[in-house]
């Protein structure tokens, strides 16, 4: 797996995110032994890496991430900044969800959940139809110590890195 940053530069809008997220990718390709570097986008606003090097791009208003794995079938990343409400969590994560995986039983904030099926959305899209599927359709469980996203029996694992200002999580669908 690689892993590159790109700061976005000012004025941070949507331009400089986007250019930002496609240096960062160039970069991971670079990183995983992609010869190509160019990450074009689909009609559907989508990344679309070179064949054999599955890729996902986030950022926010100032930090683009890529992440690329060489022979995955897809990948997924997000970074989130914001802290959510607890309105915004009962709407996003499932009263199971809630209860298991936030503090005091599970080790997670709302954020970094929110941020899990995010990513697991991006690894997961392929499965559902455009317009049919959406994230907080996805099931997110804890089993030996591994947190997982599920929709529609197929499940991806997702790795959380959290920070007092970010939540970073990533799902590889092998």
């Amino acid at each position: 797996m690689s892993l590159e940053t790109s700061w976005v530069a000012p004025p941070h809008g949507p331009a400089e995110q986007f250019t930002a997220g496609r240096r960062a990718a160039a970069a991971a390709l670079a990183a995983a032994g992609s010869a190509e570097r160019t990450v074009p986008r689909a009609r559907d606003g989508r990344p679309l890496f070179p064949h054999g090097f599955a890729g996902s791009i986030s950022h926010t208003g100032r930090l683009a991430v890529a992440v690329v794995v060489p022979g995955a079938e897809a990948v997924g990343v997000d970074i989130e900044p914001a802290a959510m409400t607890p309105r915004m969590a009962a709407f996003v994560l499932r009263e199971q969800e809630r209860r298991l995986l936030l503090p005091p039983r599970g080790p997670h904030t709302a954020r970094d959940l929110f941020a899990a099926k995010e990513a697991a959305f991006k690894a997961l899209n392929c499965l559902g139809t455009l317009g049919e599927f959406l994230f907080w359709q996805i099931h997110l469980g804890r089993s030996e110590g591994v947190l997982t996203a599920t929709y529609r029996g197929e499940s991806v694992p997702v790795w959380i890195h959290a920070q007092a200002d970010l939540s970073f999580a990533v799902a590889i669908r092998r």
